[in-house]
């Protein structure tokens, strides 16, 4: 079967992280034989008018028949499958994993473990903080506590906060951004579980530890050591996925009370980089696979 694909990243980021993820899923085309082109989110305008959505500059006979899309760029993911173009992972799936409190959301709908967590409601701009909210959180979750903005990559955008102050602060700092409180798990600080899911199947996976920060992530510092997950981890992280909509992703666990596991995130852009460094797994292998078996 001849196919031909896009690879899709992000033209407008520093640093070459998206680059080496698009060239990954590339190398693994090719030695399966499929016609790959990267491209940046940036090269490709979607045209909508009254008679006419297309691509700018593609004509429809130059449109691929899939689409790997490693942005978060969910108009131009539409744009594709309004298109009829197969989009690996979906735009819906994007938009899902990109929003923490929706990812939340879909995961404690399908009963799936998770931090106990409360949506902060939308205000828009005010100079006084609802201290009656904060009262609520902080008779629900006791001190400390988390706070993660909805939107934010890297662990960054997530706060450990000690005091009633701290919170105010920071409830202060970000009003207009949407965010939730979560419950801190004290077993779990700096540490957590990276489980790489594509389609039924956990491919590679590895344990993280900080000891200098309570997020666990490589790019906190995080270091990284090759984990074999057991049944239910693989089990909880194959179901994390779907619940999202996702065909693959990666799936961060925490180390609950009791050796319990609850799932603190799904990206489903996961970097695979670190991954192959940490395991010798090449994830882009098995996601190669996975679209040539999907669109066969």
């Amino acid at each position: 079967m001849s196919i031909k694909g896009w690879i899709i990243y992000n033209g407008n980021l520093p640093g070459t992280k998206f680059l080496d993820y698009a060239e990954m899923v590339q190398q693994a085309a090719t030695a399966r034989n499929v016609e790959t082109t990267i491209y940046k989110n940036n090269e490709l305008l979607s045209l909508l008018t009254e008679n006419q959505l297309s691509l700018i500059p593609f004509d429809e006979q130059e449109l691929p028949d899939y689409a790997v899309f490693a942005d978060k760029d969910i108009y131009l993911a539409r744009q594709l499958e309004l298109l009829g173009i197969r989009v690996f992972n979906s735009a819906n799936a994007i938009e899902i994993s990109d929003d923490k409190i929706a990812t939340y959301q879909y995961l404690a709908a399908e009963k799936l473990p998770i931090p106990k967590t409360i949506i902060s409601p939308k205000i828009f701009f005010s100079r006084t903080i609802d201290s009656d909210l904060l009262d609520s959180v902080m008779k629900e979750f006791g001190l400390p506590l988390i706070m993660k903005e909805a939107y934010g990559s890297f662990g960054e955008q997530v706060y450990l906060l000690q005091s009633k102050e701290e919170i105010m602060e920071k409830m202060q700092d970000i009003q207009e951004k949407p965010y939730l409180f979560q419950e801190f798990v004290p077993s779990s600080y700096g540490k957590d579980l990276r489980l790489q899911v594509v389609g039924n199947k956990v491919v590679a996976a590895m344990v993280r530890t900080n000891s200098d920060d309570f997020r666990a992530n490589v790019t906190a510092g995080g270091s990284m050591e090759t984990y074999t997950p057991s049944k239910a981890e693989t089990d909880l992280a194959i179901a994390a996925v779907k619940a999202i909509n996702a065909d693959f992703g990666g799936v961060d666990l925490l180390l609950g009370p009791d050796n319990t596991r609850l799932i603190c995130e799904v990206n489903s852009n996961a970097h695979i980089r670190n991954l192959l460094d940490c395991t010798g797994i090449n994830a882009a292998e098995y996601i190669m696979d996975y679209i040539l078996e999907i669109l066969s």
